[in-house]
């Protein structure tokens, strides 16, 4: 062979060498990418994350709990649930929960959630003990608060409270449908379904407390047309729905007036806006159910089925079939009323010697 066609054959040879030098790097440029090829390290430092990541389990991150979310059909808001367990009433229970003492299954409950009754819920740490809803049975008691009583469950001055004469229960609790405070006596309502006690209260059912208020001051119709109309009070408008003067002596008048929601000393601080000063306030009449005439103050009585039912559809919730007043249980009447005004007497006698002991 000639030199010349040997420099030939070698130039082919070397024309070839890098064409599948290239043909490799293409090669292995598209398996791994262009970043690290010729490299040493190209099978395992020279890859591309996602080549690195290929065949690897992603890293679990915790996941969050959120118990709104994670629900069935048959579940229910939080609060709902633990006011019809007579835990308190809805607006009680919502405070508890943003004061971050409710928990679900050991995690911190929140505002908005839900529960099927599967959850363990604790509140401040003790377990709460939930009322199915084919379990619960709604009673409601009448009871004639008298003045000097504090609408609290304890008080710290160790006064009287409306809650020291009620029933024992043995599952739940009684909740309070609203407050008088502690110069105003007459008809409070209480009850064992939180659901039932929140809705008489809320404003957006405008259910009528009627309130018999002794005034002292003069009088005359353009006041009363104001407070028909309307005042600007610190916490918004209010204003009577109805008036109706029942007569007095002097400078001393009784009036009946009516409202549909319940805010703090509303009746008193409206007549005061009128440089009126109020020194009676007696409730007669919540919905369209008047005080038991023959109830004496610091008494309480069970209501029987229909009235419980009454209550009830007036707020839109469905009718109770039970009751635990018996069918034949005689209503209020003359030796009835004694008996309990004998009771209250001998409760308020224990009260005061409990509360001379506690002064010694």
């Amino acid at each position: 062979m000639s030199q010349d066609n040997k420099k030939s054959n070698s130039k082919r040879e070397t024309s070839d060498s890098k064409h599948a030098s290239k043909s490799d790097t293409k090669s292995e440029s598209n398996k791994y990418g262009r970043r690290g090829v010729g490299k040493k390290a190209v099978a395992k430092k020279g890859l591309s994350k996602a080549g690195q990541n290929k065949g690897k389990k992603p890293e679990e991150k915790p996941v969050k709990v959120d118990f709104q979310k994670a629900t069935v059909k048959d579940s229910e808001k939080l609060q709902k649930v633990l006011a019809r367990a007579g835990k308190g009433s809805r607006r009680e229970i919502e405070a508890m929960i943003s004061q971050g003492r409710v928990s679900i299954d050991g995690n911190t409950a929140f505002l908005g959630d839900r529960v099927d009754g599967s959850e363990q819920i604790r509140i401040d740490g003790h377990q709460a003990k939930l009322t199915a809803k084919e379990e619960e049975l709604c009673r409601v008691l009448m009871y004639n608060k008298p003045e000097g009583e504090m609408c609290t469950r304890k008080d710290p001055e160790g006064r009287a409270t409306v809650f020291d004469r009620l029933p024992p229960l043995e599952t739940g609790r009684w909740v309070a449908v609203g407050r008088l405070d502690i110069n105003t006596s007459g008809m409070l309502l209480f009850t064992t379904d939180g659901e039932l006690a929140n809705r008489l209260m809320h404003p957006s059912q405008k259910v009528e407390r009627e309130y018999a208020v002794r005034v002292f001051g003069e009088i005359n119709e353009a006041m009363l047309q104001t407070l028909r109309a309307g005042v600007k009070l610190e916490d918004g408008l209010a204003r009577f729905q109805k008036i109706t003067y029942r007569g007095g002596e002097g400078r001393n008048h009784w009036f009946h007036v009516v409202l549909s929601e319940g805010r703090n000393r509303e009746v008193r601080r409206l007549w005061e806006s009128q440089e009126v000063q109020v020194s009676r306030l007696i409730r007669v009449r919540y919905g369209d159910m008047e005080m038991k005439r023959q109830l004496p103050l610091g008494g309480w009585t069970e209501l029987a089925l229909k009235e419980v039912n009454y209550y009830r559809k007036l707020v839109q919730l469905t009718p109770e079939t039970q009751s635990k007043v018996k069918v034949d249980e005689k209503a209020m009447d003359n030796a009835k009323s004694r008996r309990i005004r004998r009771s209250v007497k001998k409760h308020q006698q224990r009260h005061q010697q409990a509360n001379r002991r506690r002064r010694t």
